[in-house]
Parts: C-alpha cells; structure tokens; sequence
C-alpha cells in the first residue's frame, strides 16, 4: 500500500488520518503476510498454562491518549492477550467511560496485572480482585495473573524475594502465575521451581525504552528454564522501545514479549503496533530458520568455479 506524503514527511497513521485508512493498513499488512505463510512455515501455538496462543505478542492498556486509540492499537497489534492494571488502571475517564467497553471481552483474553504492588500482601489481594472481576465478566482470564512485585518507585526493578514468595502464595491459590523478574538467572530459576506458569525477565527498566541490555543474561535464563523442558515458555516483559528490540528478544529464543509504553507512547502509536506486530513475526521466523554463523572474514556469496578470466 502506497502511502501519501508531503513536505511535513509520510503521512502519520494516528486518530487524524480517519478509521477507514487505519483499518486498512492494518488489513493490507495482514493479507500480505498471509500471502507468505505456507504450510512449511506455520509455527507451533504459544501455551501459558491453559491458554493457547497464535500471536506471541501480549500488549497492555495504559498511557493511551483515548480509549478509542487503545481500541485500535489493540487490533493492530494482533495480539489475542491484553494486560490490565487492576490497581493502576484508570478504569473510568473523566468522561465518566469504562476501559471495559472499549475492550471485546470475548476476543481478547485479559491478564490482570498487579502492577503498582510493593509487597507480598498486595500483590496477593489485587491478584485475588482481578480473579472475582474477570470471573464476573466471564472472561477466561479469571484463572491468570501477571504478577509484579516491585521494589521501589524510582527504579520499577522487582523485590526477588517477595515475588518469589507471592508466587508461591498464588500457585497454592490456583493461579496460573505469569512472573514479571529481573534478568537474573538464579531468581528466574527460582520462580519456576516456585511454580510459575512462565517468568518474564524484564529487557530493562519498565518504560524504559532501552531495549534488551544484556542479551548473554537472557540467554542464560532461557538455558536454566528451558533445560530439560524446552517448552516452557520465557517472554520479555519491560524496556521495549522499538519493532527491533521485539525482533531482538524472539531471535535471541524468547518465546514472546510482553509490552505497553513502546506502543501507547509512541509518537504514532497506531504505526507501532503495527510495526511491533510485524517485528514479533519476523523474529520468530529468524530464530526457527537458523541464522548464519557470525565470521571474522567475507565470504563470496556467488561460487568460484568458472569465473571468467583473461584466458578463457
């Protein structure tokens, strides 16, 4: 699809382009993708727990200007799985309107979240509300949580003990505990021993923007997870910045990311979740197709053998 410009640059896909054109884009990237897949290329499903997954992106619902704007990311983004801060989340606008109709309860799968929490006790409540919220909506993200137990206010890093013994706490409580940690092995490894559906190192600091900072770390953690279980799923979750920190995280064998500010406070947020879309995609597709070895020296890409010289 050929986009229109003019001296201001590309046109910009936000609330001021119109519904229709937004729809669109959308819609074209779709079909073109669709166009490429092949039955040699289809990929296994993402399974957290009871929950089977197509799209390996998981994107939240905070920071954004309006909850129409939301509502179309969250179509954009292709994701089936949508994070909401049970204590943080601005619930109702100062229009008086509930996030809740903004948000198809019965295309997307809520994961409540207990962002905000700074202790066991809290992080324990606020899951249990999400739990009586979503089951009253009947939404079968009712048996779930996202779980994050933080430290301290300026530095958003998690208290690895404490989220240790929330998830304890919650798995004895039948939840299906999906672990927001540092990038340290040793606590990753911890919080599956704890009973963890999946733990989710953080890339870098939430909202961050910075990206995956220490990939050796996150690779580290995703041999402790994966050994002797290569399914289990590990997803970055925090500091995405950009389509290339995504496709950064699957290529180095995560099994998804987990995002939101990348998206809701990009400068077009709606281009964004396409592109963190597309970006999700294509470095899963990287990983299972092998990238070549890294190497000190070139090597031809065309073959040596009947290059035409003087003699010939």
């Amino acid at each position: 699809m050929a986009h229109r410009c003019s001296d201001d640059g590309p046109q910009r896909l936000s609330a001021e382009t119109g519904s229709d054109g937004r729809r669109t884009v959308a819609e074209t990237f779709d079909k073109k993708a669709d166009l490429l897949m092949t039955d040699a290329m289809a990929d296994k499903p993402l399974v957290l727990g009871n929950h089977i997954l197509r799209s390996r992106l998981i994107v939240g619902t905070g920071k954004y200007r309006t909850f129409e704007l939301m509502q179309e990311c969250l179509e954009a983004s292709g994701s089936e799985v949508i994070t909401v801060a049970v204590r943080r989340e601005r619930l109702v606008d100062s229009s008086g309107r509930n996030i809740l109709d903004f948000i198809d309860l019965k295309r997307y799968t809520i994961l409540p979240n207990t962002a905000g929490c700074f202790n066991v006790e809290d992080a324990v409540r606020v899951a249990r509300l999400g739990r009586e919220i979503l089951r009253g909506l009947e939404n079968p993200g009712a048996d779930w949580v996202k779980l994050e137990v933080l430290a301290d206010t300026r530095t958003l890093l998690p208290d690895p003990v404490a989220t240790v013994e929330a998830c304890k706490q919650l798995v004895d409580d039948g939840f299906q505990v999906l672990c927001y940690t540092s990038d340290d092995p040793i606590t990753a490894k911890r919080l599956k021993l704890a009973g963890a559906t999946s733990v989710m190192p953080a890339g870098s600091p939430i909202g961050s923007g910075q990206g995956v900072l220490n990939p050796n770390n996150i690779r580290i953690c995703l041999e402790y997870l994966k050994e002797g279980d290569p399914d289990y799923p590990v997803i970055i979750d925090a500091g995405v910045g950009a389509a290339s920190d995504v496709a950064m995280a699957m290529e180095l064998g995560c099994d998804g990311v987990l995002l939101n500010t990348a998206i809701a406070s990009a400068q077009d947020p709606l281009r964004m979740a396409v592109a963190m879309k597309l970006a999700c995609q294509a470095g899963r597709h990287s990983l299972l197709a092998g990238r070549i070895p890294k190497r000190l020296y070139a090597t031809a890409s065309s073959p040596t053998e009947g290059v035409i010289t003087k003699t010939n």
